[in-house]
């Protein structure tokens, strides 16, 4: 696992001298999105980015995630903008249906500038994870099958132990390992201190394409139940995703029990009709199937020394914001840049990449928790459903989309090769 000291130096000039120094070594947790991301914005700064992922290989499949606004705007600067578009799911909108399937509304992809219900890029989670790692293999380390175990740190750096059993050192750890983040437990405490229930639960997988699906996603929603259930297309025109929202006032299924979490499927989404029974019968051969509570991370503080946190680890506004994905690309991008233009100094870096993210994570999670509440089952103890139709909500739609500042960071090492030569990973998938 370990890296040539050489292979990672860069070189800045002042006046005719040139002087060989090392970037700063930051390890990240989790190879999602957040984390390869974040990898890539490390490596054009100047650093050495190892990512550790504790699945053996990366993740395929996953539910749509959208970009819009700034979001959009990142992976333009990534370069990525060609290569992002051409794995979307090419989605032309979306209609809401009845038991029957008559339509009741519908919503474009080109509504609102393609920062509508349906977003201009849409893309499934797995494959962007795949854009992403592709683009970073061969100036980023990455480490699969291996998790950190213990961290110490101090002035001087993070010492690491993996659960493999290797120790390095590093200056700066991140934890972009999601909601369930190991890191967030292992250093800023118990999940029940940040994770905050929705009330709801979600689960999807892939299924045939048996629907006739073509490029529209269509939703079910029982209003009495506050179930509801969707069908979208994706690029491999045979399969379509399938999804469930349901209500869930607790979750007490291990989010890794994939078993159990089948068995309540089932059990919760019984006698909802429309196509349902027929998107049930594929829950036992599916490739991709996952469930997990709807859930948002609050927390007073996303850093810890030479320890932060990013996208969901720190900030998830739950899938009810369609903006989770947006987050963790702005967040990766000031994260990496703010840290640069402090010269790498943890406090003053991870300061300012909250400073500036955090409006920006509170008006989307705002937007998740009021899409939450509207989907609640309408009774006598329920609280009032939020006006979707007021001047107030459009304001906030826009805070939430566009409502943070990319700074250009002028002066800063903006390369995508000046991390050095490429450096092997370890068991590459």
């Amino acid at each position: 696992m370990s890296v040539d000291d050489s292979e990672q130096e860069r070189t800045i000039r002042t006046g005719e001298h040139a002087t060989r120094v090392r970037g700063p070594k930051v390890l990240v947790a989790g190879a999602s999105i957040a984390g390869p991301a974040l990898a890539h914005w490390l490596r054009r700064r100047g650093a050495e980015a190892t990512v550790v992922e504790r699945a053996p290989e990366l993740r395929p499949g996953g539910q749509a995630v959208d970009a819009r606004g700034v979001a959009r705007e990142v992976i333009r600067r990534m370069g990525l903008d060609a290569t992002v578009r051409a794995a979307c799911t090419d989605t032309a909108g979306a209609h809401t249906v009845d038991a029957d399937g008559k339509v009741l509304e519908t919503f474009r992809a080109d509504d609102d500038g393609g920062d509508g219900f349906i977003a201009d890029i849409e893309i499934l989670r797995g494959d962007l994870s795949q854009v992403l790692y592709d683009d970073t293999r061969d100036g980023v380390e990455y480490v699969f099958g291996d998790r950190i175990a213990e961290l110490a740190q101090d002035a001087d750096g993070v010492d690491v132990l993996f659960a493999g059993g290797d120790r390095r050192h590093f200056d700066l750890v991140i934890g972009a390992d999601g909601l369930h983040s190991e890191l967030r437990a292992m250093v800023f405490g118990p999940h029940e201190r940040f994770l905050h229930h929705l009330g709801h639960m979600l689960a999807f997988y892939s299924v045939p394409n048996e629907f006739g699906l073509d490029r529209w996603l269509l939703e079910y929603q029982d209003h009495e139940s506050g179930r509801s259930a969707l069908l979208r297309p994706i690029q491999d025109a045979a399969r379509a995703m399938a999804m469930f929202y349901l209500p869930s006032p607790d979750f007490d299924v291990d989010h890794r029990d994939v078993a159990a979490q089948k068995r309540l499927l089932r059990e919760r989404m019984a006698g909802l009709g429309w196509l349902v029974p027929d998107i049930l019968a594929h829950l036992d051969d599916t490739p991709d199937f996952y469930l997990d509570q709807v859930a948002q991370v609050v927390m007073d503080r996303w850093s810890s020394g030479r320890v932060a946190l990013l996208g969901d680890a720190a900030f998830s506004s739950s899938p009810m914001s369609g903006q989770g994905t947006g987050l963790a690309l702005v967040g990766a991008y000031v994260l990496a840049g703010e840290l640069a233009a402090a010269d790498w100094d943890p406090e003053a870096g991870f300061a300012r990449y909250e400073a500036r993210m955090r409006s920006f994570v509170e008006a989307n999670q705002e937007i998740g928790r009021m899409n939450a509440r509207s989907r609640d089952v309408p009774g006598a103890d329920a609280e009032p459903q939020p006006d979707f139709t007021s001047a107030w909500f459009t304001d906030l739609v826009g805070r939430a989309i566009n409502g943070v500042e990319l700074p250009e960071y002028g002066g800063l090492p903006d390369s995508a090769t000046s991390a050095g030569s490429p450096i092997p990973s370890s068991n590459k998938p």
